[in-house]
């Protein structure tokens, strides 16, 4: 019965790709997907290593390949101890408990951060945390006199809520991935400790951000007193995050993990694969920033009035595409759409994945599957759609 299911269901999923794609009959359809950094499939180095973890029961602490993880994770950023959890959102839950242990404590942080917008007001529905938004700045930073006329508001004043948290987010995704620089971080930092304030860093791209400073993460995690990062997104795992910090922090991180229901038993499959991204990041990645920078240029060089790209905001994997003259939602629908002339000229047709996010804009994100060959292919369907606009 199982297996009938299974037949069912994949014969309709692919009736649905198919209806979707709109590939004419046999005519091959190649997918390149710029949605996110979170749709990669695991490689045969990722696949074997899972399969071939030594495990144990991680929530005794007994998983040998969780805390080979750990111990390298925690070696990489500088820290004293990691712990390895399900999500990056999580992460950020976790440490934003560890440190504001009152309720009503105030954290501060981007108005467009990730914290902020899409992890649903964790900190305030779970956490029971008061989260002041502050407007992001064009390079993902915040002006440093509002974080501390802020800060000093709460002190000694029975109206305001008082700050424990400052929350910085890098690469800054709203912004384009764009990279704090090590200076912004270091003052944040220093006003931060003035007034008895703790950093937490949510890094959840926080590999990219190293790789194009060209310095080891624990530059950047020095900064901080606690950090995220995120194995799913251009690391290429399929799951699976940390929390980094003092060894204190990180025994009540671990107490809140099983609290909030994230106790692993054999994770150390999932460990296995967080490694193998680990180990080639930087090759990985820094590939990933260069097939953006030349799709980015590549689109510039159309010089199309429908679509531009600031180059000097193209800093890692993240390519932010303004659309004039129409909705992004149906630039998107027509860079999917696979189109008959396309097919008759190139014998091929490309679908092309992307997400318009926001009402002028779509953001292209590269990752570790998608090739300079694909690269090219999506600039072509590119080209191809914006002729189609400009004869239409």
């Amino acid at each position: 019965m199982l297996s009938s299911l299974s037949r069912a269901a994949a014969r309709r999923h692919w009736a649905l790709w198919a209806r979707g794609s709109g590939s004419l009959t046999g005519v091959p359809t190649h997918v390149v997907d710029l949605r996110s950094d979170t749709v990669t499939q695991p490689g045969p180095a990722m696949r074997r290593a899972m399969a071939e973890a030594v495990v144990g029961d991680d929530d005794y602490g007994e998983d040998p390949t969780v805390r080979e993880l750990q111990a390298t994770a925690a070696e990489l950023l500088g820290v004293e101890r990691t712990l390895f959890v399900p999500t990056n959102t999580m992460a950020n839950l976790i440490s934003v408990m560890c440190h504001c242990r009152r309720r009503g404590s105030q954290l501060l942080l981007g108005q467009e951060c990730h914290v902020h917008v899409y992890e649903q007001g964790g900190v305030a529905q779970i956490a029971g945390v008061h989260s002041h938004p502050l407007p992001d700045l064009p390079h993902g930073t915040l002006d440093l006199a509002e974080l501390e006329r802020l800060i000093t508001r709460g002190l000694g004043s029975p109206y305001h809520p008082v700050c424990e948290l400052i929350c910085l987010e890098n690469t800054h995704s709203s912004s384009g991935g764009r990279v704090l620089p090590i200076e912004y971080l270091h003052q944040v930092h220093l006003l931060a400790r003035t007034y008895g304030v703790r950093v937490h860093l949510d890094g959840a791209r926080l590999m990219n951000a190293a790789v194009a400073l060209r310095v080891p993460p624990a530059c950047i995690v020095q900064h901080c007193d606690s950090v995220s990062l995120c194995f799913s997104k251009g690391l290429g795992a399929p799951v699976g995050a940390l929390v980094g910090g003092p060894k204190h922090f990180i025994e009540e991180a671990w107490r809140l993990r099983k609290a909030l229901g994230g106790g692993m038993r054999q994770a150390g499959v999932l460990a296995a694969a967080a490694l193998v991204g680990l180990a080639d990041a930087e090759e990985v990645l820094l590939r990933d920033h260069q097939n953006a920078q030349k799709f980015a240029k590549g689109l510039q060089e159309l010089a199309s009035p429908v679509c531009s790209v600031d180059l000097s905001a193209v800093e890692t994997n993240v390519v932010m595409v303004r659309v004039d003259g129409l909705p992004p939602e149906e630039l998107c629908q027509r860079l999917q759409a696979v189109s008959a002339d396309e097919v008759a000229q190139t014998g091929r047709a490309v679908r092309v994945l992307l997400f318009p996010w926001t009402e002028q804009s779509v953001r292209a994100v590269w990752h570790r599957d998608v090739s300079a060959q694909d690269t090219e292919l999506a600039l072509g369907k590119w080209a191809f759609v914006l002729r189609a606009l400009r004869t239409g």
